[in-house]
């Protein structure tokens, strides 16, 4: 199929980007890479009346460091991050990353543009959620921060506004004392994840965070556990996470996933942190 009709506008400045936005509300959408909407346009899943491209603004194409977050405006690419000397001080970024599509698609895709799009097998909002990133979004007339747990509304919805676009995404930079594991499980190398699983563990606490299974990244907190104790934490998590049969996996697949790769991140993130 080919995408229904639309209006194309390159925007030269945030302003123009953020006025277009304002004007068409629920009819306009933000394109930088493309990889995402692209495919949802020609098989006219999304039927905007405009399109808005924002990859000719400089202001959005710099990662910077903002204290203790990396900060990556929506006009970066994923293969940018992935080279970025700035990646260094988030290892599970760097670990995640070379999961996310293709090389070919992470030198056309953009790190906000997964965000938007919110899959919940994708590894950047993993990430954000994972590591308690959040979402910058503005209108013409004022800017937000929310937090990633707060942003991924539901399977492939956000809490983005129709006059909103994401300014950037920024993910806090390892936590002295702590260490990082990623893994996933798909049917091949670059496609999106049945389970992917990322953890953090510090000297009193374990952080898990789970995509592919619920409708969002889900993360949780544990006290340091080992044995059963670990076993019977990451058996709840798998339940609660309420997983489905679909065309890719069943659900008893899925917990199985959850508990098997679960405890593999936190031992790996263990060896890391000895």
């Amino acid at each position: 199929m080919k995408p229904a009709a639309f209006d194309f506008v390159r925007a030269e400045t945030l302003e123009e980007a953020l006025e277009t936005l304002a004007s068409h509300g629920g009819d306009a959408r933000v394109i930088a890479g493309g990889q995402s909407l692209l495919p949802m346009l020609n098989m006219r899943l999304a039927k905007p009346a405009v399109l808005v491209d924002i990859m000719g603004l400089p202001a959005l194409r710099a990662i910077r460091r903002e204290g203790d977050a990396i900060v990556v405006p929506a006009g970066v690419r994923q293969a940018e991050l992935l080279a970025s000397a700035e990646i260094a001080a988030q290892p599970l970024l760097a670990a995640a990353l070379p999961f996310l599509g293709h090389y070919q698609t992470r030198s056309r895709g953009t790190v906000c543009g997964s965000a938007a799009h919110a899959d919940p097998s994708a590894e950047i909002p993993l990430c954000l959620v994972a590591l308690g990133g959040e979402v910058r979004l503005r209108t013409r007339r004022k800017a937000r921060r929310v937090k990633a747990a707060d942003f991924f509304t539901g399977m492939m919805t956000t809490a983005k506004a129709d006059d909103e676009m994401i300014e950037a995404v920024a993910f806090p930079v390892a936590q002295p004392g702590s260490a990082y594991a990623f893994k996933e499980y798909s049917r091949r190398h670059g496609d999106f994840a049945i389970v992917g699983c990322a953890a953090r563990v510090a000297s009193d606490a374990i952080d898990l965070a789970v995509c592919g299974v619920a409708d969002t990244p889900e993360r949780r907190s544990f006290p340091r556990l080992a044995g059963s104790a670990l076993d019977d934490a990451l058996n709840a998590f798998a339940w609660a996470l309420d997983a489905r049969d679909d065309l890719h996996a069943s659900a008893r697949l899925r917990r199985d996933l959850v508990r098997a790769m679960g405890r593999a991140v936190i031992e790996e993130a263990e060896r890391c942190l000895a």
